[in-house]
């Protein structure tokens, strides 16, 4: 974990100092990603990653304009099961989601897991936006805030059943940066909120760091991971989230295959509530599955450029 640690800060070192890189060309999902209504003038940046999630996380990356996303996120049992669960096949957690562009800025989205049972939502704002060439942002910058309800039957009736006690929230600044063709790293500052805690001593606030990536192989495959670190002791029996991925194009879908120590699959479960661990093979294979869907159509012809 020292190792992790380490990376953490020099990636953010690394995201600020680097070179701004210069466009290239991407495929397929270009015509219904494409952002119509930015800003001409400049050079921005396109496609740090290839979704608005880089596998359990939020990406910097945006919903067009007059755009829905229609996710689906699979989540298996743990592989330590072993050929009795078929390696956790047996055993099956899902979210769906939808998320619609606004404005070419602002982004908004509703979800709900099976896993608890619980509603999300989500609101994301672009705030900076990294520019290709000449003077600019280096990075672009991203805010997300969200909320989660639990609809569970109340499991601790003597402590009251609020509805207020059922509710968490976060907020996340997602500060990303698309190196050159190949490479996007991400890190993700992040605060989650939860109304109700276990015990006197637990913090309702809890503090963390995220750091993502991107490495594309090909024109249609790259590989990606993302990681959050807790630090100190704000959890007790807590694991800190890491996920590891490939993500495959095919035409309008984006089909991102992972492995992870965590079974849940929003903020609140995957930051709070990881309690897998790499070491002892407590992982969940998933899926993520994303279809996209032109439902306005844009104020001004698509540009040519981007990658």
């Amino acid at each position: 974990m020292n190792i992790i640690r380490t990376a953490l800060i020099a990636s953010c070192l690394f995201l600020v100092n680097q070179p701004i890189v210069s466009a290239q060309k991407e495929n397929d999902l270009d015509a219904l990603l494409a952002d119509p209504e930015a800003e001409q003038s400049k050079d921005f940046v396109s496609y740090t990653f290839k979704s608005t999630r880089i596998i359990n996380a939020h990406s910097v990356e945006q919903t067009p304009a007059g755009v829905m996303d229609m996710r689906i996120l699979h989540r298996f049992g743990s592989i330590s099961g072993g050929a009795y669960q078929l390696f956790g096949l047996d055993q099956a957690s899902m979210r769906m989601s939808l998320d619609y562009g606004i404005t070419p800025w602002m982004q908004v989205g509703i979800g709900r897991s099976s896993t608890g049972k619980e509603l999300d939502g989500v609101l994301k704002l672009r705030l900076l936006r990294q520019v290709a060439e000449g003077s600019g942002s280096p990075v672009t910058l991203t805010y997300a805030a969200g909320s989660t309800l639990s609809t569970l039957a109340w499991p601790e009736p003597e402590r009251g059943n609020f509805f207020s006690s059922r509710i968490a929230y976060y907020h996340q600044l997602l500060m990303g940066k698309k190196l050159n063709e190949r490479l996007s790293l991400q890190l993700t500052p992040s605060l989650v909120h939860r109304n109700l805690v276990a015990t006197r001593t637990e913090p309702n606030d809890i503090f963390a760091l995220g750091l993502g990536g991107r490495i594309k192989t090909n024109a249609r495959m790259a590989l990606t991971f993302d990681y959050f670190m807790v630090p100190g002791q704000q959890l007790v029996e807590h694991n800190n989230s890491l996920s590891l991925g490939i993500d495959i194009e095919t035409g309008g879908h984006v089909f991102q295959l992972h492995i992870s120590n965590s079974r849940g699959l929003n903020e609140r479960q995957f930051i709070t509530g990881t309690n897998g661990q790499w070491d002892q093979g407590d992982l969940f294979f998933g899926f993520n599955l994303s279809r996209v869907f032109t439902l306005r159509a844009p104020k001004m012809p698509a540009p040519v450029g981007g990658w």
